[in-house]
């Protein structure tokens, strides 16, 4: 006779659930921060007009170094092949151009505001480092290149944050910062990866 007194289970209501859930969502969506990435900032090298000449596009090839980094982590500066290890000094080298070299970039004078309201004339380089890989390069080693190129920047920055006001790039005011930051912009520009590893 057991079997026949079992006791019915009452049915949950459901009905009001799915509100509930919609409620969680939106106060999820409203009580949650996002952080932005802020990514790197580059610049790109200029689109050359179209009535400037094949010989003069060449002629400004000498602003350009092109890094090169492949599926199978080699690294190959202009026609040279390159252990990471000196990538630095060698973007260095080409941004400063300090002998005036003319297969190195060239230099414009600029004319920077001061802090304090006075004119600063500048000599910056032309010259743009254009990163490129394939699709299968190893991240870490993408990562690695860029760090290297970066590095290269910031010591040049501090070098001209010293002759300028005696001090690192760091250690200066906002102000003094972005003087530097104008007379030595970080031109680092990413070409389209390349579909397949290049040959060993």
């Amino acid at each position: 006779m057991a079997g026949g007194n079992k006791r019915k289970v009452p049915d949950i209501n459901a009905s009001s659930q799915a509100d509930i859930s919609f409620m969680l969502l939106i106060f999820f969506l409203v009580a949650t921060t996002m952080s932005t990435d802020k990514g790197l900032t580059r610049v790109l090298p200029p689109i050359p007009p179209e009535d400037v000449k094949v010989e003069d596009q060449k002629q400004k090839e000498r602003n350009i170094m092109l890094v090169f980094v492949n599926g199978m982590g080699q690294l190959m500066v202009g026609d040279e092949i390159m252990d990471i290890r000196g990538l630095k000094d060698k973007a260095k080298e080409f941004v400063l151009n300090e002998a005036d070299d003319e297969n190195l970039p060239e230099k414009e004078d600029k004319e920077i505001e001061m802090p304090d309201g006075s004119k600063w004339v500048y000599p910056e380089s032309k010259g743009i480092i254009s990163l490129q890989t394939t699709r299968d390069t190893n991240y870490d080693i993408y990562i690695s290149v860029q760090n290297e190129l970066t590095a290269a920047f910031n010591e040049i920055r501090d070098d001209v944050a010293m002759k300028k006001f005696q001090a690192k790039f760091s250690e200066l005011s906002e102000d003094e910062r972005g003087v530097i930051t104008k007379a030595v912009p970080m031109k680092i520009s990413e070409a389209e990866p390349r579909k397949g590893a290049t040959k060993k």
